[in-house]
């Protein structure tokens, strides 16, 4: 009796003091970003259990194509004909998961030459992945090099949601590029400029989670990056879909594990003709909160596998990790980042 006495009065106290903090917080000004008490926002679950798609797949190089325009008509349908059989064969999908540049492919060279070949969202392309969406009646998730008339002259990486009435719900920013000043990718990131993007958006989405019927998740291109996921795992993500072109395994699994989320991680494939290794494709792949995997393609051939989320089970009485925030924060404090905010904010 005393002990389940504890519990309940811990759990009183323990949402009274989140309220609390939120008050103070909202009083403020600020966002809450983080509850005190481990606890996060969810949405109702629609069902106990959800089914992953990820698909991995080649698409045509628009840098290569005849015209951008044919290029993209042709990944858009390589992308249904995948999306079509992913809805047909196996279990039916809450969600499927394609790769960093489905629709674009990797292009190569400086900014200005890397912005012919993109889209914009919403666009004629993700219209039509919408229709698809709508008809399986599943959230399409893939990334794209992208253009945005309120961010001109950038190049940016990003991952559009699509949802069950095939519409955009949301568009996931690249976080950060983790190479050397120098050697970066001149990909426009949330990192490299954090003001204006705070500016116009709100800090809240620097970090987004998307509350779905099917558990909460966010999507991102980072890899090797254990302090992004971390904070989305701050944040409430139940669910961490990535996408990528060239990946670590052991990275997925390991953010998986130490933060506590399921995540699954479509990678692109690479034909014969593209001159890369077929070891740097494929390999796509679904684990559990353990790092355990549950489904994984190990080849460089074009695929989709599927994986079940006991999201319900998983959400029952689950809180935030617990980080080690106050121990390291000196330490965290003095550290100084080699590459600045905003290092490539444009006029």
């Amino acid at each position: 009796m005393t002990s389940t006495r504890l519990k309940v009065g811990s759990a009183v106290l323990g949402g009274i003091l989140a309220g609390l903090w939120q008050a103070v917080a909202f009083a403020q000004g600020a966002p809450v970003l983080v509850r005190p008490d481990g606890t996060y926002p969810t949405a109702p679950l629609e069902k106990d259990v959800v089914v992953v798609k990820v698909v991995q797949n080649a698409p045509i190089n628009l840098q290569k194509a005849p015209t951008i325009a044919e290029g993209l008509a042709t990944n858009v349908e390589r992308m249904a004909h995948w999306i079509d059989r992913a809805c047909k064969e196996g279990k039916k999908p809450d969600f499927i998961l394609f790769n960093e540049f489905p629709l674009t492919g990797y292009s190569s060279g400086t900014r200005a030459e890397k912005l012919k070949f993109t889209i914009q969202i919403p666009g004629p392309e993700t219209d039509r992945i919408g229709e698809l969406a709508k008809a399986c009646d599943t959230y399409i998730v893939f990334g794209s090099y992208a253009t945005d008339p309120d961010w001109p002259g950038h190049i940016l990486s990003l991952n559009p949601v699509i949802g069950r009435d095939g519409k955009v719900k949301k568009v996931y920013w690249k976080s950060r590029n983790v190479l050397r000043l120098g050697d970066e990718i001149p990909t426009t990131t949330v990192e490299n400029v954090r003001d204006k993007f705070r500016a116009k958006y709100g800090i809240e989405e620097e970090f987004p989670v998307m509350m779905t019927e099917f558990g909460n998740i966010a999507v991102s291109t980072v890899q090797m990056d254990p302090f992004v996921f971390a904070a989305y795992s701050m944040r409430g993500v139940e669910i961490m879909l990535r996408t990528a072109t060239l990946f670590s395994k052991v990275d997925v699994q390991g953010a998986a594990y130490y933060n506590n989320f399921y995540s699954a991680m479509s990678n692109i494939t690479f034909p014969p003709e593209s001159g890369i290794p077929a070891s740097l494709g494929g390999g796509s792949l679904i684990v559990d909160n353990r790092g355990k995997i549950l489904a994984e393609d190990p080849s460089n051939n074009e695929a989709f596998i599927e994986a079940e989320i006991p999201i319900a089970k998983f959400r029952e009485g689950r809180k935030i990790p617990r980080y080690a925030m106050e121990v390291t924060k000196p330490v965290f404090e003095q550290y100084v980042q080699e590459v600045p905010l905003n290092h490539l904010d444009l006029p």
